[in-house]
């Protein structure tokens, strides 16, 4: 492929819009930060301004890849109905069709697991959201609540996962689609049929986004950092 050379101001945008494209003809792991800076025409000393490792490139290029996803998703079940069912519907289809059309990019901002800084919006963000709105539907009790997404990010993760692996093998999108739908009825079936909960509640699942929400707190004036939760928790809100 032709060298892009940089001409503009933004060489950390370029960098990653490089990475990017290394990512996706070689694998996560296929490339390097020197090549990155080869590819928009700069010196690897220039890149170092902005990126003092291939792992700080990484790192910065997986949060992108996330919050892009959030925003994707989030505009899904905003497409898909006012119906909370189906927003979440839509929020599995659009996280499973993503992850098999672009399966190198995904598994970068996988493997990246917790060394991702802030991201907003966040997918987890959105699924809350979802979730929330299906609660106040009255579509999902209470006891149930608690790490609900997390049982619904792993079922549509694996599906997700079993496909780019190729260990699962459905016949085209629309296969594809109908799989994911049918796996989220039934992750939400069982979520408003499960039994009661252990004395001491369900296991108090986390991940690194999850404890960063926790530890910022509520959004207030004086403390900002937590506002993308709280602006996807109005959204379940304004849908009451």
């Amino acid at each position: 492929m032709a060298r892009a050379r940089y001409h503009h101001g933004d060489l950390r945008g370029a960098l990653l819009d490089a990475a990017e494209a290394l990512v996706r003809e070689r694998g996560p792991d296929g490339w390097s930060l020197r090549e990155a800076s080869a590819r928009v025409g700069v010196s690897p000393s220039a890149a170092y301004h902005h990126f003092d490792s291939r792992g700080a490139l990484v790192e910065a290029l997986s949060g992108r890849v996330l919050a892009r996803l959030g925003e994707r998703l989030a505009r899904d079940a905003d497409a898909a109905s006012a119906d909370p069912l189906e927003r979440l519907i839509a929020y599995g289809r659009g996280y499973v069709a993503w992850a098999v059309d672009d399966p190198a990019v995904a598994r970068l901002a996988f493997g990246a697991g917790g060394a991702v800084g802030p991201v907003s919006p966040h997918p987890h963000d959105a699924l809350t959201a979802e979730l929330d709105r299906l609660l106040a539907g009255g579509g999902l009790a209470p006891s149930a609540r608690p790490g609900a997404e997390f049982l619904f990010w792993a079922a549509v993760h694996g599906l997700a996962t079993l496909l780019m692996d190729g260990l699962v093998r459905l016949d085209g999108p629309r296969a594809v689609e109908i799989e994911t739908e049918r796996l989220v009825r039934a992750v939400l079936a069982g979520l408003a049929h499960e039994a009661p909960p252990p004395r001491d509640g369900w296991p108090a699942a986390r991940s690194a986004h999850s404890d960063r929400v926790a530890a910022a707190g509520p959004a207030t004036p004086e403390n900002p950092e937590n506002s993308s939760h709280k602006s996807w928790r109005n959204r379940a809100a304004d849908a009451e």
